[in-house]
């Protein structure tokens, strides 16, 4: 297997996977890891170093510290700007599956699901894609695949599986029309045919929690397990993998070690997303609304808590039923790992992306309570504690830097400096869909921003 992303999480989440297999005695499979953009260096140099081993340390709700060795990731592959290792490992014939993990803004799709050419690394990609080159130094993952799948056809290496390990609903599905769309747009119809015919990409539903590591997390590796690792990671015990079994060429036996290999991902992804995802953004920003640093203290909060509790409880868990999961015994294990004080996971990695996390976490929830006639108040809390956040990154009041791929800062500054801002972000295309501009979603939001005006009062913080 080849991975493009060689974060925390990957090797916090699938490369434990695969470490379980090989610890179980099936060393049939490897993971070659690589970056197709140069970030990360020092990891990655660290890894190499290593030879690509690394310690994962987890720790429990009931704060029980565990350290791993994973030594899955039997090749590194450094960045370069051709990408041209990265090619080549992809394109070998022993490689049967290409899998990565990518942000909801990586995808660059729009509101219908198209590739959004406005952004320009994209259009850069196409564009390169068009005149048979590849690399550069923001590549997407449309372009590093195009690559990799036009390498493999002119090798005659053979069907491969493409696997998304993120937090996209339906990511395989959407990734699938977005790479058929990128290839239609270089103008490559001998590659367009080859990949329907010779690619499966499977939905999938990820989850552990993997903050970034602190910087004591060396020490701590060091003084536990006497290795001094460069390239720990820590994350939460919890973990869950649920895989489509719609592979090409083989696949690891995952069922062995824990993972679900089914038929359809959806109910586990919408539980998965609209409890886990969208509760752990509004804790983020509601806790740094109060001056709190990180995600354990917020769900710890009496009123933040009741918040999240409330958002799932009144509007997801009735958009869900009838579900094969427990949706409240569901709801309740995401607060007990969200409380666990150990992981201390910051409010500032997960507030990120707003602007991609309102229209994949939140809106759905909304339109579906719409359409049931339904009140919204409960999950109309969750774009005004974004608002609230948003305002104060427009004034530069926020105490940390916000990171958000999917914002465009002109019209996030447009939505703050507006006359009435409640209306100018619920009126955003971008973010609501049709629904943008619902007086029922305005009204709500203006209740609910009323609310949290009072929330923020009511704490005396900053």
């Amino acid at each position: 297997m080849l991975h493009l992303g060689l974060g925390s999480f990957h090797r916090a989440h699938q490369a434990v996977y695969l470490q379980r297999l090989i610890d179980a005695g099936d060393a049939r499979w490897s993971l070659s890891g690589a970056n197709i953009r140069p970030d990360m260096a020092d990891v990655v140099a660290a890894l190499q170093a290593q030879g690509g081993r690394y310690t994962l340390e987890t720790v429990s709700p009931a704060g029980e510290y565990r350290y791993e060795e994973i030594t899955a990731i039997r090749e590194v592959l450094a960045w370069e700007p051709s990408l041209a290792s990265v090619v080549a490992r992809g394109a070998a014939p022993g490689t049967r599956i290409v899998s990565f993990t990518v942000t909801e803004a990586g995808y660059y799709l729009d509101n219908k699901d198209k590739l959004d050419l406005s952004f320009a690394e994209l259009a850069a990609d196409v564009e390169r894609a068009r005149k048979g080159e590849s690399g550069g130094d923001n590549v997407t993952v449309y372009g590093a695949v195009c690559a990799i799948l036009r390498a493999r056809k002119a090798a005659d290496a053979g069907a491969i599986t493409l696997l998304n390990c993120d937090n996209l609903r339906h990511n395989g599905d959407r990734f699938r029309a977005g790479l058929l769309e990128f290839i239609a747009l270089a103008g490559d119809t001998d590659l367009l045919a080859w990949v329907n015919a010779n690619t499966r990409c499977p939905n999938a539903m990820v989850d552990r929690i993997t903050p970034r590591p602190p910087p004591e997390l060396r020490a701590r590796v060091q003084a536990a397990t006497g290795r001094d690792d460069a390239a720990a990671i820590t994350g939460e015990s919890f973990i869950q993998w649920v895989v489509e079994d719609n592979f090409a060429a083989g696949r690891p036996e995952w069922e062995r070690v824990g993972a679900e290999l089914v038929a359809s991902v959806q109910p586990y992804e919408e539980a998965k997303i609209r409890i886990l995802n969208a509760t752990h953004s509004c804790i983020a920003w509601a806790g740094t609304l109060v001056g709190l640093n990180f995600i354990h203290e917020g769900t710890h909060d009496a009123a933040i808590r009741k918040m999240a509790f409330d958002y799932v409880t009144d509007d997801v868990i009735p958009c869900l039923t009838p579900s094969p999961i427990d949706l409240a015994a569901y709801r309740d294990v995401v607060l007990d790992r969200f409380g666990n004080p150990a992981i201390r996971d910051t409010n500032q990695r997960v507030a990120a992306d707003g602007f991609s996390k309102i229209p994949g976490f939140i809106a759905p929830t909304v339109r579906e309570r719409l359409a049931a006639g339904a009140s919204i108040d409960s999950v109309a809390m969750l774009p005004a504690l974004f608002l609230a956040f948003l305002q104060r990154w427009h004034r530069g009041a926020l105490p940390y830097t916000y990171q958000d791929q999917g914002m465009d800062e002109a019209v996030a500054h447009a939505i703050c400096d507006a006359a009435d801002p409640v209306l100018a972000l619920c009126s955003d295309a971008g973010l609501w869909g049709h629904t943008a501009g619902d007086a029922r979603l305005v009204d709500a939001v203006r209740r609910a921003s009323e609310r949290v005006a009072r929330f923020v009062d009511t704490q005396g913080k900053p």
